[in-house]
Parts: C-alpha cells; sequence; structure tokens
C-alpha cells in the first residue's frame, strides 16, 4: 500500500520517512546538498533498505538509517570531498559531524559512520549492525539490482514513483561516481570504485595488490 501527499511523506508497505525534527533537517540538508540525481537515489536507498529490513525481520532505527542512507553519497559532493580519503569516508565524517550536532549519542553515530564508509564493501556489513547491512542492501538494489526479484512489482514501482529513477540512471550514477573521486584515483586501490576510473579514464592504471607485497620495502 502506498499513500502519499509528497515524495517525503511516501507511506509504502508500511515503511516512510520518520516524521522527525531529525529526518526533517537530515531531508533538507540533503535536498540543498545533493543534486537531484544523488537525493533521489539516497532516498531509494532508505526505502529499499527499510522495506528489506523489515522484510528479513530485522530490527532497526528508521532515523539512523535514513541518517545513513541519504548521507551516504555526499562525499562525491565537492564541498565535502577532501584530498585523501575515500569518498565513502568523506561521507561518513559529514554525517557524524551533522548527528553530533544534534546530540545523537555516539554509539548511533559510529553505527552510521560505519554503514556509510563501508557501503561500497561488499561481503561484510550483511554481518553487522542493521543500519550497517541495511544501508549496504539498499544501495546494492538501487545501483546493482541485487535482491531485485525480492521487492514486489508494487514496492518497486512505488518507490521509484515517489522518488524518480530516471531512464538513464545507470549511466548518469556512474558518470556522478566519476566526477566525486577522478581527483584521487589512489583511493580505490582495493574498492569497487577502482572499476568506474578504468571504466571512464583510459590512463588510469590500478595499483595492484601483489605489485603492492612484491615491491615493498621488505627483502623477502
Amino acid at each position: 500500500m502506498i499513500v502519499s501527499t509528497s515524495s517525503h511523506a511516501a507511506l509504502i508497505s508500511g515503511i516512510s520517512i520518520p516524521d522527525s525534527k531529525l529526518a526533517n533537517e537530515i531531508t533538507e540538508f540533503i535536498r540543498d546538498t545533493e543534486p537531484a540525481l544523488l537525493f533521489n537515489h539516497s532516498s531509494r536507498v532508505y526505502y529499499f533498505g527499510a522495506l528489506g529490513g523489515q522484510r528479513r525481520g530485522l530490527k532497526f532505527d528508521a532515523e539512523l538509517l535514513y541518517a545513513g542512507a541519504m548521507f551516504h553519497d555526499v562525499g562525491l559532493v565537492s564541498a565535502f570531498s577532501s584530498e585523501a580519503d575515500r569518498f565513502e569516508v568523506d561521507g561518513a565524517n559529514a554525517a557524524r559531524d551533522f548527528l553530533r550536532r544534534h546530540n545523537i549519542c555516539d554509539r548511533d553515530i559510529d553505527n552510521v559512520w560505519t554503514a556509510i564508509a563501508l557501503h561500497t564493501t561488499p561481503g561484510i556489513p550483511q554481518y553487522m549492525h542493521p543500519v550497517v547491512a541495511l544501508v549496504t542492501a539498499g544501495v546494492e538494489m538501487d545501483v546493482l539490482g541485487i535482491d531485485y526479484a525480492s521487492f514486489t512489482d508494487f514496492d518497486r514501482n512505488a518507490v521509484v514513483q515517489a522518488f524518480p529513477r530516471r531512464a538513464n540512471f545507470k549511466e548518469d550514477i556512474l558518470q556522478a561516481f566519476y566526477d566525486g573521486i577522478r581527483h584521487k584515483p589512489e583511493t580505490t586501490f582495493g574498492n569497487v570504485k577502482a572499476d568506474v576510473l578504468a571504466d571512464k579514464d583510459p590512463d588510469f592504471h590500478r595499483s595492484n595488490f601483489c605489485s603492492v607485497i612484491r615491491n615493498s620495502s621488505w627483502r623477502g
């Protein structure tokens, strides 16, 4: 079932964005910070993560999941992009600073930070705190289509109706990833964003794990 008077108020199969001061301020901050492509993507990440968590019977704090989902790509925005840290860490740090200003406890902040920092590291988040697991699950659903068939047609369509997914979203999100990390290619060592640079930049050369070992300062 979907009930909606606005995209922010969309109720989809029992899931909605929390109607709280914190969630409202997160929405305002991200809407003012990110382009519509990333804002809508992040909103869908929240819904797909929450819907998946509901289906799996996980207990999670909706406000914290919303914070993790909405901030997970903030590190792609130039105003929050550091010179040397991975964009995931930049986003995690931005969320941490925002939540501290709202007097959220350190334990909850740590879970949100970890959820954002690990959202491009497959194989680990699903074994961690529900907020960590569900941010990654939402990202994987919206970007990679992982677990696509586990969502009903109704829920998928309702989420996309509330937060539109462009016809050329796949290429647009790849370009957004590239634009956000192209100035610090060394931060993609050992993670999936190296594939983005390899796809977009013919002059990009990956760091090779085996070569790093063989060329280290150790003699043997």
